[in-house]
């Protein structure tokens, strides 16, 4: 496992948001890499998943504020999923497929 990354100073994060917003894009990466590192391997390809499914959204964003308006709108999505889930609303699966019924009295082999 590699060496804990320290976090800079709001002050010095504040700094590189300004001057260099790749430079914090890095230091996110690295940080949610050695987060998903620290959990179970079970849990990692999941992880790794949501963290694609972030980068995504994040990529397009237009500014800062919006960024925060588009994750906050996926978060609201996975809320409600999870709502739905625990009180059992969740739809059913639409069929996709002709479902063709067996009878008995034939000989089927």
């Amino acid at each position: 496992m590699a060496e804990p990354i320290s976090l800079p100073s709001f002050e010095e994060l504040a700094a590189m948001a300004k001057e260099d917003p790749e430079k914090l894009s890095q230091l996110r990466h690295q940080l949610c890499e050695q987060f998903i590192e620290s959990c179970s391997t079970d849990m990692q390809p999941r992880l790794h998943a949501q963290q694609s499914h972030i980068e995504r959204v994040l990529q397009r964003a237009k500014n800062p504020i919006h960024a925060n308006v588009l994750l906050r709108e996926e978060l609201h999505k996975q809320i409600v999923k999870f709502s739905e889930a625990l009180q059992g609303e969740l739809p059913s699966p639409k069929q996709t497929a002709d479902v063709l019924p067996f009878r008995r009295d034939e000989e089927w082999r």
